[in-house]
């Protein structure tokens, strides 16, 4: 899918293509915008649409094209669509720069779960996955509060994605940030997620698989509580485990 941004007075300028599996491709749109400090507030946002054909007015399914009520920074357009291709940045001048356009998270924000809420996340998510029923190959993420109750799950071939979609439906909810609520991920936890988090104000990531080494470091620059490996009963704590209660 390719996503768009168009500024007052100015025609649209492609920001990222991204493979995704269809569906919410306008919360996509919006949280990509967002969790890439292209836009700071949902207010930001005049429409979100489909790009139409010039003849017969067909709809583009595959092109979506966020209207903006003021300009935008080109450099970190340019930025997002270098991150796009190639899953992200690496090194320790990727938390120098995130520390540009996000700060650490107050270590007295975010939920506080106890170690049953935490250990439970992950039956909750797969609860609220019907896509994954169908095909057994997507990946979920999920917005939790601290009692454990899925507030947002979404679903996607990719993880940053299924991110996107969760923080673009909050955009377009007028709910961010996202303080008091923590972020479950279906796999993996990379860089680029602890970069979405931070940036969306979610103080607290668990993940049923591993994060990588730049992310747990991330994490802790940030002051997120970061949890893997959260499965069977059984959860790795690696960063700011503060915000878990025995």
């Amino acid at each position: 899918m390719e996503i768009r941004a168009g500024a007052p007075g100015l025609e649209p300028s492609t920001i990222s293509v991204t493979m995704r599996t269809p569906g919410h491709d306008f919360e996509l749109a919006v949280g990509f915008l967002f969790t890439e400090g292209i836009i700071t507030d949902p207010n930001d946002v005049r429409s979100v649409k489909y790009c139409e054909l010039v003849e017969g007015k067909e709809q583009m399914y595959n092109i979506v094209t966020v209207g903006l009520a003021k300009s935008f920074d080109i450099g970190l357009a340019r930025r997002a669509m270098v991150t796009s291709a190639s899953c992200g940045i690496c090194g320790i001048e990727s938390i120098e720069q995130l520390l540009t356009c996000a700060l650490p998270l107050s270590l007295d924000s975010g939920p506080v779960v106890t170690t049953k809420v935490l250990v439970g996340l992950p039956e909750a998510l797969r609860k609220a996955q019907p896509t994954f029923d169908r095909t057994g190959g997507l990946h979920a993420v999920g917005l939790f509060d601290a009692q454990g109750e899925m507030k947002v799950v979404r679903e996607d071939i990719g993880r940053h994605n299924a991110v996107d979609k969760v923080v673009g439906h909050c955009v377009l909810d007028h709910s961010v940030p996202l303080t008091e609520h923590g972020l479950l991920v279906s796999g993996r936890v990379s860089f680029e997620i602890i970069q979405k988090a931070a940036i969306a104000g979610i103080a607290f990531i668990a993940a049923v698989g591993a994060p990588s080494n730049l992310a747990a470091e991330t994490a802790d620059r940030f002051g997120i509580t970061l949890a893997g490996f959260v499965r069977d009963g059984k959860a790795n704590v690696y960063t700011h485990g503060h915000r878990v209660a025995m």
